[in-house]
């Protein structure tokens, strides 16, 4: 396993709309396992293959004390409710902003095996989950503000990593 290098806004391949992925393969499997140890090393709760370069339909999401996710393919079946809280992002370091989503939504994937799968989400996991989709479509965060002056700086705490989590 790797760390690949997040890619950073404005770097165009964060605004592509991703490609569908066709086949299930060894350097998929080997791109999933990467984007992993790559979101982890990140201190992050989700990860999508745009952020490391790859126009591809595929996510990863892990919340502290649960299980990975993995979504190839992945698309939004249900919304219900809404919240609005603070969000981050990987390719946008050192920043947050409160924004609106979906209190609860049902996805449906693929799962690394090929299985077609329905993850259901509420609170960060349904935050994460639109959040990571949105990468696959070109979207960020940001594009949910009215302006830019939204954004909050994020101070490291004291052990280095950053107060609020970042998708």
């Amino acid at each position: 396993m790797a760390i690949i290098p997040i890619r950073i806004v404005p770097d165009p391949v964060l605004r592509q709309k991703a490609k569908r992925i066709k086949s299930l393969n060894g350097s998929l499997q080997n791109l999933i396992d990467d984007m992993l140890e790559t979101m982890r090393a990140a201190q992050g709760v989700g990860l999508a293959a745009p952020q490391v370069g790859l126009p591809l339909r595929l996510a990863v999401i892990q919340i502290p004390d649960e299980e990975e996710i993995v979504l190839i393919n992945p698309q939004v079946v249900r919304r219900a409710g809404e919240i609005r809280g603070p969000e981050g992002c990987l390719s946008i370091p050192g920043y947050v902003a409160d924004v609106p989503r979906a209190a609860r939504v049902t996805v449906k994937s693929l799962d690394r095996n090929g299985r077609e799968t329905r993850v259901k989400g509420e609170e960060l996991l349904a935050r994460a989950l639109q959040h990571e989709i949105d990468h696959l479509n070109g979207i960020l965060y940001t594009d949910y503000l009215e302006s830019l002056d939204q954004l909050r700086e994020v101070m490291p705490a004291h052990d280095g990593a950053e107060t609020e989590t970042a998708l």
